[in-house]
């Protein structure tokens, strides 16, 4: 129901912008611009685009004792060296369950006193009270209510924001940075260079109409989000990873550090530890891969995948890529057919449509290292 819908604290302005606000995660988001989403897209790519991402969860770990002692007892929630993270930097991070599966995935950052997390909007009473009932011993778990989340990203953010936060331009990709009252970090879900920037609400709309009153930045709704990220590899929650996919299937083992894994120094120890140190040592039995379907039909996450007549599997997510100018989508395959260049079909509308094993991301990334 409508009326049951969250309302971000920028609502009035992104309907100022003529967006086209559709129910998302609980709340009334911009779909789309006038623009539209294929030139919000392409903006984005060559010049800079900006997102209202404050349906997402933000969390303060704030200790009662030692940084190190709420550090480890984060870490035990997942996969991730949280202790090893530097002042100053942030991390993926992976909530697990005991069967291996993935409750969230989420950004947190090593602010000096505390951890800041980010969560998922769909996922995030959910982790605040996961995070409550195992860390209230050593931390206060604070959500923070008073903050938009605004994303800006593309090749020209770091000119874009500079103008009215200079420092900025130093930062590299997974810094963290707080000046006065704006928390700024260095990364980004569309494979572009790019800024998230928390701001007290109080401040946030004149901040993002200053940054919209630049020729280089366009409002970008959730339609160019998605395809920008699928352009990308990045994974959604909900679509690609869920409760029942590993970080091996899903092919974020990039995410599990060496000292987490066999071997290393805090091995195991977090939810689900045998599954995905199992999957990590002889292989999972299916993974996730890049698609790319022949022709110009997009396949839709739910196609059902399929080798000559065996059913392989479904893609989570797929649409059309603007940047690539190509349909392209991601799914899970057994591992015998994930491999790069093996032929599957796709059945689209009743019709079987033949689609290629695809290195990802599709889009190379333009991270500042």
């Amino acid at each position: 129901m409508a009326e049951d819908l969250l309302y971000l604290g920028l609502n009035d302005l992104h309907v100022a912008l003529g967006g086209k606000m559709v129910p998302f995660a609980g709340y009334s988001m911009p779909v789309q611009y006038p623009a539209g989403v294929m030139k919000e897209h392409l903006h984005t790519r060559s010049a800079a685009g900006l997102f209202d991402v404050s349906h997402m969860g933000q969390v303060i770990l704030r200790p009662k004792g030692s940084y190190g002692e709420t550090a480890l007892a984060f870490e035990a929630l997942m996969p991730v060296d949280v202790l090893g993270l530097a002042e100053g930097r942030q991390r993926y991070g992976l909530f697990t369950n005991e069967a291996g599966g993935i409750l969230d995935d989420l950004m947190f950052a090593n602010r000096g006193d505390h951890i800041f997390v980010v969560v998922n909007a769909a996922c995030k009473a959910a982790d605040i009270a996961h995070m409550a009932a195992h860390l209230s011993g050593v931390c206060e778990v604070i959500p923070v209510t008073d903050r938009a989340l605004l994303a800006l990203q593309g090749p020209q953010a770091e000119a874009a924001l500079a103008r009215l936060v200079p420092e900025v331009a130093a930062m590299r990709f997974m810094d963290v940075g707080v000046f006065g009252d704006i928390w700024v970090s260095r990364s980004g879900y569309t494979g572009e260079d790019g800024y998230e920037i928390s701001i007290p609400m109080a401040r946030a709309e004149g901040f993002a109409k200053e940054l919209l009153a630049m020729p280089e930045v366009m409002p970008i709704g959730l339609g160019a989000r998605d395809s920008l990220r699928l352009e990308a590899g990045l994974c959604l929650y909900g679509h690609d990873i869920d409760t029942t996919t590993s970080p091996v299937e899903a092919g974020l083992t990039w995410a599990i550090q060496k000292t987490r894994r066999a071997g290393g120094a805090r091995a195991g120890g977090f939810p689900g530890a045998a599954r995905i140190l199992g999957e990590l040592a002889t292989g999972p039995a299916r993974l996730r891969v890049g698609l790319r379907p022949e022709g110009r039909a997009p396949m839709r996450e739910g196609t059902e995948l399929f080798a000559a007549d065996t059913p392989l599997g479904a893609v989570t997510s797929g649409g059309f890529g603007p940047s690539v100018e190509a349909p392209i989508a991601m799914g899970y395959v057994p591992a015998k057919f994930a491999e790069i260049g093996i032929k599957l079909e796709g059945e689209v509308r009743g019709k079987r449509m033949a689609v290629t094993v695809a290195a990802m991301p599709f889009q190379p990334t333009t991270y500042k290292r």
